[in-house]
C-alpha cells in the first residue's frame, strides 16, 4: 500500500481546507486509516481514524466537531475535511494506514509523505 497525501495550504482562521490521500495498492481494504499531524517542534500526534469499512470513527478532542474524516472505496481515497481552522492547527499532515484499528502512531506502518496546512490568524 502506498500513499500520496494532498490538499494543504494556507487559509485564515475560521476556513476550512479538505486534504485528499491517494491510496494504491490491493491491500486497501485490509487497512485501517488514519490522519495524523506534526506541528513545528513538536512530536507527530493522532488526529482521526477511521475503520476499514468505513463504519467507525476516531477524533482528537482537539478536532472534534470540525474535522472529518471520510473514504471513497471507489477511488481508494481517503480525506479529511477541516473546517472552523484555528491557527494551532498548523502543521503537516500525514495520512497513514494500520492493519489494527488504532490511534497509536507505531500500529501504523504505512505512511504518506505529508502536505502542510498553514492557518494564519
Amino acid at each position: 500500500v502506498q500513499l500520496q497525501a494532498s490538499g494543504g495550504g494556507l487559509v485564515q482562521a475560521g476556513g476550512s481546507l479538505r486534504l485528499s490521500c491517494a491510496i494504491s495498492g490491493r491491500a486497501f481494504s485490509m487497512y485501517h486509516m488514519g490522519w495524523f499531524r506534526q506541528a513545528p517542534g513538536k512530536e507527530r500526534e493522532f488526529v482521526a481514524a477511521i475503520g476499514r469499512d468505513g463504519g467507525s470513527t476516531l477524533y482528537a478532542n482537539s478536532v472534534k466537531g470540525r474535522f472529518t474524516i471520510s473514504k471513497d472505496n471507489a477511488k481508494n481515497t481517503l480525506y479529511l475535511q477541516m473546517d472552523s481552522l484555528k491557527p494551532e492547527d498548523t502543521a503537516v499532515y500525514y495520512c497513514a494506514g494500520s492493519p489494527s484499528w488504532s490511534v497509536a502512531i507505531q500500529q501504523y506502518d504505512r505512511w504518506g509523505q505529508g502536505t502542510l496546512v498553514t492557518v494564519s490568524s
